[in-house]
């Protein structure tokens, strides 16, 4: 098929679906609990081009039945106004799930073209419009529809799970577009706040797509730069299984065919981590300063949850953002093992160009243990080349875990060989008195940062050494407040104290990628002295 008739029979499949009623598929053994799917034309399409087409080959139908009734041209809005979704409301029962997607027609106008558009956002505004037909119809933010199918299914005793979109094929700088508009940042926003499972699929997909490169991935795109072929629905298809695979505990992997149990899980992923959406680059032209690390870095949302902030957030007010981009990706409870394996790393290095900056900073997560049934994160302490193999009780996987300045040189060497500069700094002290002093790493942690820095010959800030400093001339009682909790994670006023401790290593440095981006409030920071 050519690529004029594949766009014909889009449209032609488009208008009749808008214009007669099919009869929507059901599930074949009613016995069993089914998996639903509701969405657009990226998920069903003429030809099994829809990604949740050939879904069902992923799972024991045996076991589950899975029914595709998305509905190509549908936004969340008229998904709900044409009555499909109360077919599919009506239809579930205890024991059932709702995969949940829904975005790239919502942006339209509400009350023109296709009047498909739904209102920007998750609140609850809403606006009675005129419909081209010259009717009256009152729209609701994307938000407030997708609650509704969040709430319709728990009411049902059914398990919702929303998806972020699938990634159109639009390409800048050899790096894929990483969803359209908001709707991956409002589609984890709901999944948070209704405590349900959100699964990544844009920048699953996406990762996908920059490994295979600009040429490979256009051969799936034969009509536009939305629909895939049937062979690109396929590897959504098996993304989607990817994603779920990689939520800790989700029901749905019971389910799997040996073709489901044979996908990678993208990635494995704390369970408290599953929603957090991290910031990408402003500004492409520009260099980025990229920041890794666990939540001293960023804590949480890096919103100031339960009074805790990350030193990443304060940061950025040091640099001037007509120059330079600055990107916090740290993690809450990551160590630099779990950052490496869990996928993190990898979409650092998916947006990394030559002329960026890494700054990393690891250590107070990586004590732990290799292979408990908690966490798993723990690495070997010192910084050679010792390893361990284990059985993952968590990814259920064999691993080979490294040492942890091994994995700072594996950073290192990789933000290097992407054009970039690293940048390692030690990690920030605990509020831990010792003898009058703030208790040092310089014998554990801080000492193996220093050798993984020394041994690849990177620019290296002694952080634990420059804040413990600022505490011990502060005294007790004026670090108090600096912390949200007993010991580990600050305030807003010591993430900002920490910040500029971080700028005056910097400034410090014999030779200083970043000194040409500082605002004027980097400016007035001093450097630090060594003694």
């Amino acid at each position: 098929m050519n690529k004029l008739t594949m766009i014909l029979a889009l449209a032609t499949f488009g208008l009749c679906c808008a214009n007669t009623q099919t009869q929507p598929p059901k599930p074949s053994d009613p016995q069993l609990p089914t998996l639903f799917v509701i969405g657009d034309s990226t998920a069903s399409n003429v030809e099994h081009r829809g990604w949740a087409d050939p879904l069902a080959d992923y799972f024991d139908l045996s076991k589950i039945n899975v029914v595709n009734r998305a509905r190509a041209g549908r936004s969340s809005r008229t998904f709900v106004a044409e009555g499909l979704w109360d077919a599919v409301r009506d239809a579930l029962k205890p024991g059932d799930f709702v995969l949940i997607q829904f975005g790239h027609n919502d942006g339209g106008p509400p009350d023109k073209d296709k009047a498909r558009g739904s209102l920007p956002g998750t609140g609850d505004e809403s606006q009675e419009v005129t419909m081209p037909n010259g009717s009256k119809q009152a729209v609701n933010t994307y938000g407030w529809y997708m609650r509704k199918f969040v709430a319709e299914t728990k009411a049902k005793g059914a398990t919702p799970i929303v998806l972020s979109l699938t990634v159109r094929n639009i390409w800048k700088d050899d790096k894929v577009e990483r969803g359209s508009g908001n709707f991956g940042e409002w589609s984890a926003e709901i999944a948070k706040a209704a405590g349900i499972t959100f699964v990544d699929l844009t920048n699953a997909i996406a990762d996908q797509y920059e490994k295979m490169g600009q040429e490979k991935v256009k051969e799936l795109f034969p009509a536009d730069h939305t629909h895939t072929s049937a062979k690109g629905a396929d590897l959504n298809a098996s993304l989607v299984v990817a994603g779920l695979k990689g939520v800790a505990n989700n029901p749905l992997v019971n389910y799997l065919s040996a073709k489901g149990k044979a996908v990678e899980a993208y990635p494995t992923r704390l369970p408290d981590s599953r929603t957090i959406q991290l910031p990408v680059p402003a500004n492409p032209k520009l260099p980025t300063l990229f920041l890794i690390g666990d939540s001293t870095v960023r804590n949480g949302h890096g919103d100031g949850a339960n009074g805790q902030w990350g030193w990443g957030e304060p940061i950025v007010e040091y640099f001037d953002a007509t120059k330079i981009n600055v990107v916090n990706r740290a993690v809450g409870g990551m160590s630099s093992r779990t950052y490496y394996t869990q996928g993190n790393w990898e979409r650092v290095k998916a947006m990394l160009k030559p002329g960026d900056i890494v700054i990393m900073q690891f250590g107070h997560n990586d004590g732990g243990p290799l292979d408990d049934l908690a966490r798993a994160r723990g690495t070997i302490k010192g910084s050679g080349d010792e390893t361990k193999e284990i059985d993952n009780p968590i990814t259920k996987l064999h691993e080979l875990v490294h040492t942890y300045g091994w994995y700072l040189k594996k950073f290192i060497a990789e933000t290097r060989a992407a054009g970039a500069t690293p940048i390692l700094c030690s990690l920030i002290p605990r509020k831990t008195w010792k003898d009058g002093k703030i208790a040092r790493s310089s014998e554990s942690y801080g000492k193996w940062a220093i050798e993984a820095a020394t041994s690849e010959n990177a620019l290296f800030v002694d952080l634990n050494e420059i804040i413990a400093r600022r505490y011990d001339a502060l005294g007790p009682e004026k670090v108090e407040p600096l912390f949200g909790d007993e010991h580990t994670h600050t305030s807003r006023a010591g993430a900002e104290l920490n910040a500029e401790c971080v700028i005056s290593g910097l400034k410090a440095l014999k030779s200083n990628p970043l000194a040409a981006d500082f605002s004027s409030k980097a400016k007035a920071v001093t450097p630090f002295e060594a003694r």
